[in-house]
């Protein structure tokens, strides 16, 4: 079983401006259903109704005079599978979790499905820890402010931030690998992304098309800092 240290889940926690009370809360969600221990499914569960409701009330005080369909058609959108693990992403909630051995080695970190059911049961976690207030500012932290970056994200990095730029009217995003390293059997790619003839920014990942995942994702928080 792969297990993980302390610091990636003080990160984590950092990143979600929480503090657990009680950091076994935090470890149960990060735990995966392929080790031989409590997993997070039961929190996955509680998680998902928790962000649903949270966002319902977002949506609802935040869109006054938007009607039931688009509000579900927008909850939807921010609760699904491919949002929650985008947000996953950014968390770094893979670097968290404690699987087994077989899921780490078919690339269990960087599956959606499993980023999405660690990122519900999380915040399952944050609630049954600290309580509706303290789920709901974190929920709201995650989803309300960046709504609109959010909503690029909704597809793979690369192709949110070439949505992006067409919508800004730039060039469109070209990748390049700028290094490799390590043995065959472990090796690792940095691809930079240019936009307009401009280094954005790069990354890594154990193949080019997820270094150029990588470099797509950091060039959305470049231009998500910029935007503020």
């Amino acid at each position: 079983m792969k297990k993980t240290g302390s610091e990636p889940m003080e990160q984590l926690q950092k990143s979600i401006h929480y503090t657990f009370k009680d950091p076994q809360y935090l470890r149960l969600a990060l735990t995966h259903p392929s080790t031989k221990q409590p997993d997070n499914q039961r929190l996955e569960f509680l998680g998902d109704a928790v962000l649903e409701f949270c966002v319902s009330d977002m949506l609802y005080r935040k869109y006054e005079s938007m009607d039931e369909g688009e509000l579900t058609a927008r909850r939807a959108a921010l609760v699904c599978e491919r949002t929650l693990s985008v947000i996953a992403r950014m968390l770094d909630i893979g670097k968290c979790l404690i699987m087994g051995n077989g899921e780490e080695q078919t690339g269990g970190r960087e599956k959606p499905s499993i980023l999405a059911d660690a990122m519900e049961a999380v915040i399952a976690a944050i609630y049954m820890d600290g309580g509706w207030d303290a789920a709901r500012k974190v929920i709201n932290w995650l989803f309300y402010e960046d709504e609109k970056l959010i909503a690029w994200r909704g597809h793979d990095d690369k192709s949110a931030l070439q949505e992006y730029t067409q919508a800004n009217q730039m060039a469109l995003p070209e990748y390049t690998i700028i290094g490799q390293s390590g043995p065959d059997h472990d090796r690792r790619f940095t691809a930079q992304v240019s936009v307009m003839g401009c280094a954005i920014a790069s990354g890594e990942g154990n193949s080019k098309k997820t270094a150029e995942q990588a470099a797509a994702k950091a060039a959305l928080l470049t231009y998500e800092q910029k935007d503020q």
